[in-house]
């Protein structure tokens, strides 16, 4: 329910009293002149959702006499854990997210992309994991403009920019990822667990053992409410990933391997790269990608810092690249062209040392599916409940919103169970599964997302920097615009007519684009009163030719989107008296950067930091269309040399 506030304006003293905290009166001690307005305004406990309006976040306790009516739109209590854990915790649960399902298929990787160009996309999408973990977590928790938003989810942070459409692009790839991941997950565990078993391949048992393994072990890890209830969990997988590889290295076949190929030196000639190189990137993105679940970690961090946060970036992303390295290398040279989606199926079924393998891989799988669970029913959460997991509605404050004897939280992570298991049931080739998902959405939440934020939230500084370079260089090679320029009738030079006071038939004069670049003015109607009009103008400056051929009209535009998104944005905060970093619970946030006192800790843009977003964005659409094109023609060619 929304509180009112009373307010009463005088031109002279007043004296002020509260009634029941919820009603505030000034009462005049000399009236002369008294105006009274009534204003809504939110209150600890409220928030304002995405279109806007006002409403109030449940407390446990409260809610209507019915429990009917949605929430405000908030972030989901996944990002805002109850549980805190420290760099050595949430750098266990990073690498976990990063080396599930995907570190089984890295082998494959190296038989699709190539020997040396699969070792190289490795270490470069190390990289450009390790930066854009850390580009989107500190644009929302220490960029001077976002600083103490209270900004806990990716989504979030892209709908400062660019609205609903950016925080649904953000929502989508997040469950393709999470999604696609389970569904791995369900695949793997059906070819080990049956294995070590002894069910033969192709028996039915096989997939009523993954129905009952994963009811017993999955389902309950998935019920779950916050990720720091994983970090056991997490260290036991991740110790599982260390044997496993050390299995891996010391079992593959890989002497015996290389002399029939020849030698390492052949192996490096005819192998170095392969045309199926996008479809190897595809199973790394899956491997690496981890943005998905880089703010439930960073919010599961205790006192997060920039230094902080980099440490567990930095830890978690060399120590998964080591992993991925070892088994990559180790995997495919001991099998090279025979190397299997999952490498495990290329060893001995009945060898003992081989099913202890299998055993910490299904272990592995079991340890990893809740994190993925946790960040698809974050997605529905969100697009469905309006960021309200718990839906604490009644006087006893006990969780509902859910169907039959489950509450809501159980009950979608019961749904996406049962989502990502019939597929598992039916699918038995894990590397195209791995890598179209990569190719998909791990491109898109790992590259490009990442690179379409940072130049929306620092549109206008970018916008900027263009500006100052197209002018420094056209003054260096040409003396005539160097003449008009410092005379202020350059290209720089606009000239807007103002409207006349009175005049309802005025038209303002813009800048439109003509030939050659140069603004030409137009025309454009005026606001009328209380209409909302954003008012945007083409780059005031001639292009120099490496304007178009480094593809700047699409990044202006990009950058000129979000300036606009960002502009409208905490200005509707402003107007609706937003408070900073309120938490469900209708508290401030403690782990926000507005309670920590780090000098300089800010995150302000750099000419650097914009070619790495741009970066970001090439890389990642490449990724997406040739990736996809890849797979597709895989399909049809056959199987990979």
């Amino acid at each position: 329910q929304q509180q009112t506030r009373l307010t009463t304006e005088f031109t002279r003293h007043s004296t002020s009293f509260h009634c029941n905290n919820a009603i505030r009166l000034n009462i005049p001690s000399q009236t002369t002149k008294m105006t009274e307005e009534m204003e809504e305004v939110p209150v600890d406990n409220e928030e304002v959702n995405t279109n806007g309006g006002v409403g109030e976040l449940p407390r446990q306790g409260e809610g209507s006499a019915d429990g009917a009516g949605p929430p405000a739109r908030q972030d989901s209590m996944l990002s805002l854990p109850k549980k805190k854990s420290g760099i050595f915790g949430a750098s266990s649960n990073l690498v976990n997210s990063i080396v599930g399902a995907g570190i089984i298929g890295i082998p494959y990787t190296l038989r699709q992309s190539g020997f040396f160009a699969g070792l190289f996309l490795l270490g470069l999408v190390g990289f450009l994991t390790d930066r854009s973990l850390r580009v989107i977590v500190n644009l929302a928790s220490f960029h001077p403009s976002l600083k103490g938003k209270g900004i806990h989810t990716f989504e979030k942070l892209a709908s400062y920019p660019f609205g609903r459409l950016g925080s649904g692009f953000i929502l989508t790839n997040m469950f393709i990822m999470a999604y696609g991941a389970m569904v791995a997950y369900m695949i793997i565990i059906k070819d080990t667990v049956p294995t070590v078993l002894g069910v033969a391949p192709g028996s039915i048992n096989r997939e009523i053992i993954l129905v009952v393994t994963t009811l017993a072990i999955i389902v309950p890890l998935s019920m779950m409410r916050d990720m720091a209830s994983l970090s056991f969990t997490s260290m036991v997988s991740v110790l599982a990933d260390i044997i496993l590889v050390g299995f891996v290295a010391g079992f593959a076949p890989i002497k015996e391997t290389v002399s029939e190929a020849g030698g390492f030196d052949g192996i490096l000639k005819d192998h170095w790269i392969h045309p199926s190189l996008f479809i190897g990137l595809g199973i790394i993105s899956t491997a690496m990608a981890c943005q998905h679940s880089a703010f439930i970690v960073s919010g599961s961090l205790e006192n997060k810092t920039q230094r902080r946060w980099s440490t567990v970036t930095v830890t978690s992303i060399t120590f998964a690249s080591a992993l991925c390295a070892v088994m990559g290398i180790c995997g495919y040279l001991g099998f090279l062209g025979l190397t299997e989606g999952d490498v495990l199926n290329n060893f001995p079924a009945d060898s003992v040392v081989s099913n202890v393998a299998r055993v910490l891989l299904a272990v592995t799988m079991f340890f990893t599916y809740p994190m993925e669970s946790f960040v698809a029913r974050h997605v529905l959460v969100m697009l469905l409940h309006q960021g309200d997991m718990d839906a604490i509605n009644n006087e006893r404050g006990r969780e509902g919103g859910g169907y039959l004897c489950l509450n809501r939280r159980r009950s979608w992570t019961l749904a996406l169970y049962l989502a990502a298991l019939i597929p598992g049931l039916f699918l038995n080739d894990l590397g195209p599964v791995l890598s179209i998902t990569g190719s998909l959405g791990g491109s898109c939440i790992a590259y490009v997302a990442p690179g379409l934020v940072y130049l929306g939230v620092n549109g206008e500084a970018f916008q900027d920097l263009c500006r100052s370079m197209a002018r420094n260089w056209n003054h260096k090679h040409d003396d005539k615009i160097e003449k008009k320029d410092s005379s202020g009738e350059g290209e720089g030079a606009v000239e807007l007519e103002l409207p006349v006071v009175g005049d309802a038939d005025q038209r303002m004069a813009t800048n439109g684009g003509g030939q050659n670049d140069l603004q030409q003015p137009g025309t454009a109607d005026l606001p009328v009163a209380g209409e909302k009009r954003n008012l945007t103008t083409q780059p005031d400056f001639v292009k120099p030719f490496w304007w178009y051929l480094g593809l700047f009209p699409v990044w202006w535009a990009i950058a000129s989107s979000g300036k606009m998104g960002m502009r409208q944005k905490l200005g509707d905060m402003v107007e609706s008296h937003v408070p900073s970093a309120v938490v469900e619970d209708g508290t401030h946030d403690p782990n926000t950067t507005e309670h920590i006192d780090v000098l300089g800790d800010e995150y302000p843009p750099t000419k650097g930091g914009f070619c790495m977003a741009i970066f970001f964005i090439v890389f990642g659409v490449l990724g997406v269309v040739v990736g996809l094109i890849s797979n597709v023609a895989a399909q049809f060619s056959g199987p990979a040399p």
